[in-house]
């Protein structure tokens, strides 16, 4: 096998998992910078961290496999998290909440969807509208205020999120068990097949009789279902959902998850483990800004630089 050959395999496999690279990349910076990284406690803190919007960036990253984009997310985390917390505190139930979170996300993504396909509007422009919408909503319920879950039921609802299994942080194991539920259906099924054949030509998918609105429509739904998940456990870290402000970046943080991940902007390409670890990689940053002393109001412009770069060098793997 000749120098060229070499190259080439090299190049394929840095194609098929830049995520990795650039994971032991960053993994050895933050190493380096912080000598406090790979402690118990900051490993733990920065998973937890990474769960909440790992979840949701696995549903945006198969509306952007299928070729869209939700910009609503974080919005439905907090209605969603606003009106769980309500549900709690009157039924004193955290599985009815937990149903109520799900079954709501799960409606809002439908309705997000049902505006793409039915409504044949561009999907920037419907999870524009909807990401004010929800949180207009919110913020009308809650009168600008939290929504706080009741003191009988703080500690057994807050364990949720705040306990460990084995010294594993349960939202960890969560996060693990939804990315792995994601990739098998995304690799051993037909719905995952046509997701990224709707994403890399919807015509030529239309013409082998794909359903590409129904499949627009379910990428669209299952965000919203683990944005209700999200949403449960959000409020269960933090007791408390303050409507103006709960989820506020989400969806800055999902899209730069998946854009770290490897997934193409432009739709058609992208792994399910790209996403989890873009995920954790967007809070290792977060971790080395902190420990450089970079201003926090400035994590906006690096998370903003993050995704054009990973935009850039989707565009010259082309």
């Amino acid at each position: 096998m000749n120098i060229e050959d070499y190259k080439t395999k090299l190049q394929k496999f840095y194609s098929n998992y830049s995520y990795l690279v650039s994971f032991a990349v960053l993994f050895i910076i933050a190493t380096a910078i912080n000598p406090r990284f790979l402690t118990y406690t900051n490993l733990s803190t920065l998973l937890k961290q990474a769960a909440i919007i790992g979840i949701v960036a696995l549903g945006m990253n198969l509306v952007i496999i299928a070729g869209m984009i939700d910009l609503s997310v974080g919005s439905m985390v907090a209605l969603t998290a606003g009106l769980g917390v309500l549900v709690l505190n009157h039924t004193g139930s955290i599985f009815l909440m937990l149903i109520f979170s799900m079954i709501l996300g799960t409606f809002l993504g439908l309705f997000n969807g049902l505006l793409v396909t039915k409504g044949r509007i561009a999907a920037f422009i419907v999870t524009l509208a909807t990401m004010s919408a929800y949180r207009s909503i919110i913020v009308q319920l809650g009168q600008g205020g939290p929504f706080s879950v009741a003191r009988e039921k703080f500690d057994s609802f807050r364990i949720i999120a705040a306990g460990e299994t084995f010294l594993i942080p349960n939202l960890a194991i969560i996060f693990v068990l939804i990315t792995a539920a994601i990739t098998i259906v995304m690799n051993q099924t037909k719905f995952g097949r046509y997701v990224y054949a709707v994403g890399s030509n919807e015509h030529a998918a239309k013409l082998t009789g794909i359903n590409v609105d129904f499949i627009k429509t379910m990428t669209f739904v299952i965000t919203g279902f683990l944005s209700g998940i999200s949403a449960f456990l959000l409020a269960s870290r933090l007791t408390s959902i303050t409507a103006p402000n709960a989820g506020m970046g989400f969806e800055l943080d999902a899209i730069a998850s998946v854009a770290i991940g490897g997934t193409a902007m432009s739709g058609g390409r992208g792994k399910i483990a790209g996403t989890f670890l873009g995920a954790i990689m967007l809070q290792m940053i977060n971790n080395i800004l902190v420990i450089a002393n970079i201003p926090p109001f400035l994590e906006g412009l690096v998370k903003g630089i993050i995704i054009i770069l990973a935009v850039l060098f989707q565009s010259k793997k082309k």
